[in-house]
């Protein structure tokens, strides 16, 4: 069995955009050591008004005594995966089932390591650098997932970005008891099947919210 490498929750400064994305292999912190939000969403509320992450959605990934790890689900690039694959010496097999990835948005998914591709995808096939988040969703950095989607032997659903949202030890915990998050358990659809911008009022709505009533409350602070 192929072992399989841990990605780490560490923050880094941020890079920039780069050609060729590598697909290679602070004080009165609150701290809750049994909380564990790995396969939540996290719904930025619209107080945060942060460029990066306002009106976000992240996908939880790893969430753990040391911080957390996540991806921004609903901030496309001006990318394609068409382009994204010629950056990376791969080309897409012609064949109908495959061309409507190629004009998929390659994602932003937050400002740490952005040189670096993080793909979330259903489990299909063990891949070298793939960390499982439930037994149905994984996260992949290694190139061999492009190479089996390339192929046509992918995953059945992807979601690939430049960069993630990173964590230190409960830094998370942090912002969200100051009200800068809401979380709830994470719907695969949303993050596959829905258009990107629905994603953000179908996250709100797992909730039992309405987005409108959200945003009012908001205005009034």
């Amino acid at each position: 069995m192929v072992k399989q490498r841990k990605i780490s929750a560490s923050s880094s400064e941020p890079g920039a955009f780069q050609d060729t994305p590598d697909f290679s292999e602070s004080s009165d912190i609150v701290t809750f050591p049994e909380l564990n939000l790995a396969n939540h969403f996290l719904i930025a509320m619209p107080s945060m008004l942060d460029p990066i992450f306002g009106g976000t959605v992240i996908y939880l990934c790893e969430h753990n005594a040391d911080g957390a790890l996540g991806v921004i689900i609903n901030k496309p690039t001006d990318m394609t995966m068409e382009v994204l694959f010629e950056r990376v010496d791969l080309t897409l097999e012609i064949r109908p089932d495959l061309a409507p990835i190629a004009e998929k948005p390659v994602m932003f998914g937050g400002p740490v390591q952005i040189e670096r591709g993080f793909v979330l995808h259903t489990i299909a096939s063990q891949f070298s650098s793939m960390v499982r988040v439930t037994d149905e969703i994984a996260l992949t950095t290694s190139k061999d997932i492009l190479e089996a989607v390339a192929s046509g032997n992918g995953p059945e659903k992807i979601l690939v970005s430049l960069g993630c949202a990173g964590w230190s030890a409960g830094q998370l915990e942090q912002e969200i008891v100051k009200n800068g998050w809401l979380t709830v358990a994470a719907e695969p659809s949303i993050i596959f099947d829905l258009p990107i911008a629905e994603r953000f009022v179908a996250a709100v709505k797992l909730l039992g919210i309405d987005p409108m009533m959200l945003t009012g409350e908001a205005g009034h602070a």
